[in-house]
């Protein structure tokens, strides 16, 4: 299950949430989204845990919990809606 983080600490690295995240069960990845201009961390990431019983539990466990000093919001990742192609203007 694709497990969606925000709220995050600008500071939190991604071994941070997979060590949160592993309490609850397997942790097969974990991306943090980073602006690519900056390289900056945009305050949210993706969690995938293959077991979707101990990613419940992970949400569960983990939404609205303090870690480093934000408290977390954590949800299942909704899939992105496909965005109209921009069409040129001429």
């Amino acid at each position: 299950m694709n497990i969606y983080v925000g709220n995050l600490s600008y500071s939190i690295s991604e071994d941070d949430l997979r060590d949160a995240f592993s309490a609850f069960g397997e942790v097969s990845s974990v991306s943090i989204i980073m602006d690519k201009f900056s390289g900056q961390s945009k305050g949210f990431a993706f969690v995938e845990m293959p077991n979707s019983s101990e990613a419940e539990a992970a949400i569960e466990g983990l939404n609205e919990r303090e870690l480093q000093g934000r408290n977390l919001r954590v949800n299942q990742a909704k899939p992105r809606e496909e965005r109209p192609a921009r069409h040129p203007r001429h």
